[in-house]
């Protein structure tokens, strides 16, 4: 049989204590307590229609609940996304290994971000973590504790915005719809930045197609040596001295 015989086999047989949440998230040395700011829901399944409005902030099959809890965060910092299998998993149950794939994180400016729906334009990627030299973003979170360190720019506007942390498990992307996506959105308050940049938004849904590359791949015969094309925009690169630009999206003609 082909590829699929073994490897999807082993990850089918996972896929119940497979899933993963984005529960907490650790700001200026404090780690805010499970669900604080966040939009979590009590079933930790994944999103496989990149077209639904829940494909921004979780919802739908796994219906989240709402926070009126506010996360103040400095612009330039580093926060970490911290990711657990359930709301009440501890850092050695984060999700299983087998579910391989990218990690991201998204940001938009909202006017209240307790009460933004999420969904829709105003979305630009902030952080991305593909496959390098055979290591998945997913693969570095897990062996991590659950830690998706996720830097904030420092040259955006302050205010509030959603955080959204995402990780994509590709291990049954060879069929259509086969990709699952995780994510949460976190409210916070951006403080100290500079505005000296307006990045290029997106809206969600609509930044991902079912048929993209990174989305519709089988992963089974890719080598250390493969590239990947991680879904979306592309992330910004590393500030350099008097060019703080975001690029702008992906090619993928």
């Amino acid at each position: 049989m082909k590829y699929l015989s073994v490897a999807s086999a082993a990850a089918a047989i996972s896929v119940a204590s497979a899933h993963t949440i984005f529960v907490q998230l650790e700001s200026n040395g404090v780690t805010n307590p499970v669900s604080h700011a966040i939009r979590t829901p009590s079933y930790d399944g994944p999103i496989t229609d990149v077209s639904t409005n829940d494909l921004a902030c979780n919802g739908g099959p796994n219906p989240t609940t709402p926070s009126d809890k506010i996360i103040e965060v400095k612009a330039g910092s580093t926060v970490n996304a911290v990711w657990r299998h359930t709301l009440t998993s501890g850092a050695n149950d984060v999700m299983e290994a087998s579910h391989l794939g990218p990690t991201m994180a998204y940001l938009k400016k909202v006017g209240d971000a307790t009460k933004d729906v999420g969904y829709g334009s105003g979305w630009f990627k902030i952080q991305e973590d593909g496959y390098t030299n055979g290591a998945w973003g997913t693969s570095k979170v897990i062996k991590n504790g659950g830690i998706h360190a996720i830097t904030i720019p420092d040259c955006l506007a302050d205010g509030q915005y959603l955080l959204r942390a995402e990780m994509i498990a590709l291990h049954g992307a060879g069929s259509p719809n086969g990709a699952q996506l995780y994510m949460e959105c976190a409210q916070i308050n951006i403080s100290g930045g500079s505005a000296k940049v307006s990045p290029a938004t997106y809206s969600i849904p609509g930044i991902y197609k079912q048929n993209d590359p990174g989305l519709l791949i089988n992963i089974y015969q890719m080598t250390s040596a493969s590239t990947y094309t991680i879904p979306g925009e592309i992330a910004p690169r590393p500030p350099r001295a008097g060019d703080p630009r975001l690029i702008p999206k992906r090619k993928t003609d």
